[in-house]
C-alpha cells in the first residue's frame, strides 16, 4: 500500500522531469514557426494533465475511503464492544434517558445538550428479552416497518 502511495505521489514528479527535456528537443529545431504550435498543445497537455490528476486523486480519496469502511466493518458483529445500549427514551425534544450496559454493570444516563449524566447504577441488571428490538429511534422503527424491512436485515 505504502508502494502505491509512493508511485502516485512521484507521478507528477517524473512528469515535470519529462518536460524540460521536450521544451529543449523543440527549442533545439531550427523550425521557429513549429514552436507556437507546441507551445499551445503544451498548454492543452498541462491542462488534461491537472484534470487526469485530480480525478484521480479524488477517486484514491474516495476508495481509501470506502477501504476503510470496509475493513472497520469487518471483524463480527459486537466482538469487542465493551459498552451495549440497552434502552433509550426521550423526555422531551433534546433530552433523553438511556440504559447502557459496560460490562456486567447497566448504568442509567441522562442526556441533555452538552451534558451526560450518570443518574444511577443498577445492583440488578434489567432482563432484557432476546427478540427485543435493538434501541432505535422510534421514527426510524417506523420506517422500518413501513419499507417491510426487517431489523435482522440491517446487519
Amino acid at each position: 500500500m505504502g508502494s502505491l502511495l509512493a508511485a502516485v505521489l512521484a507521478l507528477p514528479l517524473t512528469v515535470m522531469a519529462a518536460e524540460p527535456a521536450a521544451a529543449t528537443a523543440a527549442a533545439a529545431s531550427p523550425a521557429a514557426p513549429a514552436i507556437a504550435p507546441a507551445v499551445s498543445s503544451g498548454v492543452a497537455g498541462q491542462l488534461t494533465q491537472l484534470v487526469f490528476g485530480l480525478l484521480l486523486v479524488l477517486g484514491l480519496i474516495f476508495f481509501l475511503a470506502w477501504l476503510l469502511r470496509r475493513v472497520q466493518n469487518a471483524g463480527p458483529a459486537g466482538k469487542g464492544q465493551v459498552i451495549e445500549l440497552i434502552g433509550s427514551r426521550a423526555l422531551g425534544p433534546r433530552d433523553r434517558l438511556m440504559l447502557v450496559q459496560v460490562g456486567n454493570e447497566q448504568i442509567l444516563l441522562g442526556l441533555s445538550p452538552g451534558t451526560i449524566t450518570a443518574l444511577h447504577v443498577l445492583k440488578e441488571p434489567v432482563d432484557v428479552p432476546a427478540t427485543s428490538e435493538k434501541a432505535t429511534p422510534e421514527f426510524a422503527q417506523h420506517l422500518l416497518k413501513i419499507l417491510g424491512k426487517d431489523q435482522k436485515d440491517k446487519k
